[in-house]
């Protein structure tokens, strides 16, 4: 998968070296690109905001070097197939899901693009539509500063689902949301620590008795904390 990140602020992105992914990006299952949108500014400024239209607070990031970027990373159509999936952060946005992020980790391209300020000019979005598909995602119902925040969760959370990135894929079935439940508790050695033991089914080598009480562990753990999953059984 490629991956293109467009920000003000490029080296936010310095922490996707580390860990697995920077392991996928080393051995090139994941093929990384962080680019400074002012590498697309003309000015001796490099300005990338102005003030808005209609009055109001704040500042709006400028559609052309929005523009000259998406022409940069996502040809025309025609010129790329398949065409790029460009994902902007938004709070406006559908909400970001496990379900979501297994969606995007099937791409082949994806480009994401990170505003600042009050956002970026709505003619961005309408233009992008024309060099792929767009979509505009939140990760829950609150504002950050920069969608680079969100744009590290995201990409965290789809490039450990490309096959390769997690060395053992079965860890990736029993994770909470997998199943639409939150994931069971977990203990390892030793088996008593500070008076406290592990449950004892857990130490009993019956594989279906362990079965049978983590999946009561998930649905008590998801009626307890996130009972709106459970809204729909």
């Amino acid at each position: 998968m490629r991956i293109d990140v467009v920000s003000i602020f490029p080296s936010y992105f310095d922490g996707l070296t580390l860990s697995l992914l920077g392991k996928a990006r080393d051995a090139g299952i994941l093929d990384l690109h962080v680019h400074d949108l002012r590498e697309w500014t003309h000015d001796r400024h490099r300005t990338v905001d102005d003030t808005p239209y209609g009055g109001g607070a704040g500042m709006v990031m400028k559609p052309e070097p929005w523009g000259e970027a998406l022409d940069a990373l996502a040809p025309a159509e025609g010129m790329a197939d398949p065409r790029p999936t460009i994902i902007f952060p938004s709070p406006a946005g559908e909400l970001f899901t496990q379900r979501t992020a297994r969606e995007l980790a099937t791409r082949e391209h994806l480009v994401f693009g990170c505003g600042r300020y009050e956002g970026i000019d709505e003619r961005v979005f309408d233009y992008a539509a024309t060099r792929g598909e767009v979509r505009l995602i939140s990760l829950g119902d609150y504002v950050l500063n920069g969608g680079e925040v969100a744009v590290m969760a995201m990409i965290e959370a789809i490039g450990r689902l490309i096959p390769g990135v997690v060395g053992n894929p079965e860890s990736l079935v029993e994770e909470s949301h997998e199943d639409g439940l939150l994931e069971y508790p977990s203990y390892t050695k030793p088996s008593v620590w500070r008076d406290r033991p592990v449950p004892e089914v857990l130490l009993s080598g019956n594989h279906g008795a362990i079965a049978a009480w983590r999946r009561e562990q998930q649905l008590e753990r998801t009626r307890a904390r996130r009972p709106d999953l459970l809204a729909g059984e």
